[in-house]
């Protein structure tokens, strides 16, 4: 049966459209998305450009990722949480970056958050996660029992019960840009679901769901 949502490259392998109109989009897309990320600077990371995101496309993020990482060192939430209204005057001359005040200064106040949450209790989609307990820890706590197993493009979810949860949770934990769709998107990104379409070369990449979308681990 074809399915008109994935593309064949010249290597044989399919992709969806959105991954098949640029080299460094379909780069990104066979190495990179939906890969499991568990570690605080990667998740960190990551929530960050989301936000940046939001209201625009992923390849515009994408292509300025380095320049991101430059201005905010490495995404290091110890050390973006010490960023003074000096730096967000620096980054707002930055052109290697999404230059918006509002998302630069959620970057910073969402790092401190991400400080704050390690000596915090009753965190998670449980409660169950105490001191010690850091922003992958949460963010991965909300794993679904199941994952999506779209055959089309419109089949992919843009949000869920779990994201919504996730949302929720980081918004009271003092989180901006954080909103359900936005989290859902960074699910995807870092393999907490996958939404690889049905017969994609990638379907399955992260090794943590089965065919039936039950979790393997």
């Amino acid at each position: 049966m074809t399915n008109e949502d994935l593309l064949a490259g010249e290597d044989g392998l399919h992709r969806p459209l959105w991954a098949s109109r640029h080299d460094d989009l379909r780069e990104y897309y066979d190495t990179e998305w939906g890969m499991p990320v568990r570690d605080e600077r990667g998740v960190f990371e990551r929530l960050a450009l989301e936000g940046f995101q939001s209201g625009l496309s992923w390849a515009t993020i994408l292509r300025r990722r380095e320049g991101f990482r430059d201005a905010f060192a490495g995404f290091d939430p110890d050390a973006v949480a010490v960023f003074d209204e000096a730096d967000v005057e620096r980054l707002l001359e930055d052109t290697g970056i999404i230059r918006h005040r509002g998302k630069i200064e959620a970057t910073i106040s969402n790092a401190r958050a991400t400080l704050a949450l390690r000596g915090a209790d009753g965190l998670g989609a449980r409660g169950e996660l105490g001191p010690g307990a850091t922003l992958a820890d949460l963010v991965w706590s909300y794993r679904p029992e199941r994952t999506p197993m779209p055959r089309t493009a419109a089949e992919v979810p843009t949000v869920s019960a779990e994201s919504t949860a996730l949302a929720k949770e980081l918004k009271k934990r003092g989180f901006r840009f954080v909103g359900p769709t936005t989290m859902f998107a960074l699910m995807e990104a870092i393999g907490i679901v996958d939404t690889h379409l049905v017969g994609s070369h990638r379907r399955g990449c992260s090794g943590l769901w089965a065919e039936d979308g039950t979790p393997l681990d």
